[in-house]
């Protein structure tokens, strides 16, 4: 399995419009995030999690020219705005493309792009297969998912296990029964915004706590906001087995 991060900053990405601090004008390439996504090479198939507004600059940058499905995890626009990009890949294929999440999310999805549900569709919208999931292990693509059910304040979100990978964005809190769909996973991606306590996001040692907890081989922190600092500092603070994420990172399981 290879995963790519596409994307591991927050709503607003890194650099912030407007912002002049130390790490929006960095020019260190870790330091700029643009809206947390990832992908999974896995026996042959193509997933994608999340389709954020910056997918079409990631999809270009990795190369990707098959997609074999998109989970989501939950229905905020930093996750699921970039959904239209989609057709490209019908284009190629010649076929809809799997879309798989919760119900609440489907349903925020068909009213902001009705246009794709439409009963009379205009040519060259996206085609997607819709599929429901619910916290039980479901397969896309022939290939089987654990969903991992998080909060992210009092939103519901899910996180994805893929055999020794677990994916977990957007989390404040989750529950001993969903963290022990966690244990055992060798490589972790994790939700860590910035140090300081927010309302629906771990902070840096929220984060480190959640690691003790299960220690997974390797960690690699994702949803980084600017207020985080600088990459190369922060990653001086962190044990050997977590590292944070980067546009671009590569990881083998």
């Amino acid at each position: 399995m290879l995963i790519t991060l596409l994307g591991t900053g927050t709503s607003s990405g890194v650099p912030m419009i407007g912002c002049t601090c130390a790490v929006c004008r960095s020019l260190d390439f870790r330091d700029k995030r643009l809206r947390t996504s990832a992908h999974i090479a896995v026996e042959g198939k193509s997933l994608l999690i999340d389709t954020g507004p910056d997918l079409r600059q990631q999809v270009l940058r990795l190369g990707l020219t098959q997609l074999d499905a998109v989970l989501f995890t939950h229905e905020h626009k930093d996750h699921t705005a970039g959904m239209d990009e989609v057709r490209a890949f019908n284009f190629r294929q010649g076929e809809e493309i799997p879309v798989y999440a919760r119900e609440q999310v489907l349903n925020q999805l068909r009213r902001e792009f009705a246009y794709v549900f439409a009963d009379f569709k205009y040519p060259g919208v996206p085609r997607v297969q819709t599929h429901e999931i619910t916290n039980e292990p479901f397969e896309a693509a022939g290939i089987r998912i654990t969903p991992i059910e998080v909060w992210h304040h009092k939103l519901p979100v899910y996180g994805f296990r893929i055999g020794d990978f677990t994916y977990l964005t957007d989390l404040n809190g989750i529950t001993d029964d969903e963290l022990d769909k966690v244990r055992g996973t060798r490589v972790l991606v994790l939700d860590a915004l910035r140090r300081e306590p927010h309302l629906s996001h771990f902070t840096l040692q929220q984060a480190i706590d959640l690691v003790e907890r299960v220690r997974p081989e390797r960690t690699y922190l994702t949803h980084i906001s600017h207020q985080m600092g600088l990459h190369r500092e922060v990653e001086k603070e962190l044990p050997p087995y977590i590292r944070l994420g980067y546009d671009g990172l590569q990881i083998r399981v």
